[in-house]
């Protein structure tokens, strides 16, 4: 259902972005010495009565760009979130059941975006890649135990869109990565580095589900 909401969506702004093109004489696009920043923000809350699980929490993933070419930006971003709730698992086991457990994760990175195709004016298509270091802190909730790390570095290509509902105001899809890979490890003793390669070959099928979406501003 999530698929079939965000492709109608998808058909809806095409469809609208060619009705308005012969009504406007404004230009959409990026060119060169643009500068842009986007960002997107989600919270999610999660009360199950039967488990009586209750967990809060939040993302904020802001970008910012300057554009070397009409089509091609490199720029920095962040991603900031914390989620609080009754459990924490690592690797498959539940840790400090019961107690308010809090996990807050911070991270930093680089990204170069390629625009490539224009659906209408208002449509811009690119393609993105980026790398990035995080680190999630899990606090178990119990006074006196140490917290838990974990750290990594992630590299993805992935897809694009943007929809300019004015000359400097674009809503933006964020949609899953053709290709990614990442290496994480926890900072207790014992724990072994973790790496994972993937790539998304049925295109058609995933390109939706982890949709992110955002809004840009151009200056």
């Amino acid at each position: 259902m999530k698929k079939l909401l965000l492709s109608a969506l998808a058909v809806c702004a095409f469809t609208f972005s060619n009705a308005q093109e012969t009504e406007t004489t404004e230009t959409f696009g990026f060119a060169q010495g643009d500068i842009f920043v986007e960002g997107n923000l989600g919270f999610d809350s999660k009360n199950d009565k039967n488990t009586e699980e209750k967990s809060n929490g939040f993302n904020f993933n802001p970008k910012a760009g300057y554009f070397l070419s009409d089509d091609l930006a490199v720029g920095a971003e962040l991603m900031v979130g914390s989620t609080k709730g009754k459990d924490i698992v690592i690797d498959g086991m539940v840790m400090a059941s019961g107690n308010d457990v809090k996990t807050s994760n911070f991270g930093a990175g680089v990204f170069a975006r390629y625009y490539f195709l224009e659906l209408g004016k208002r449509f811009k298509v690119n393609t993105e890649f980026g790398i990035d270091f995080g680190s999630t802190k899990y606090d178990d909730g119990v006074d006196g135990t140490d917290d838990v790390k974990l750290n990594g570095i992630n590299a993805g290509l992935g897809l694009g869109l943007n929809y300019f509902v004015k000359d400097n105001i674009a809503i933006t899809f964020g949609l899953s990565d053709l290709v990614s890979f990442s290496s994480e490890k926890y900072d207790f003793d014992g724990a072994e580095n973790v790496s994972e390669f993937n790539a998304n070959l049925n295109v058609l099928n995933n390109f939706f589900t982890d949709a992110q979406f955002g809004l840009l501003f151009k200056f």
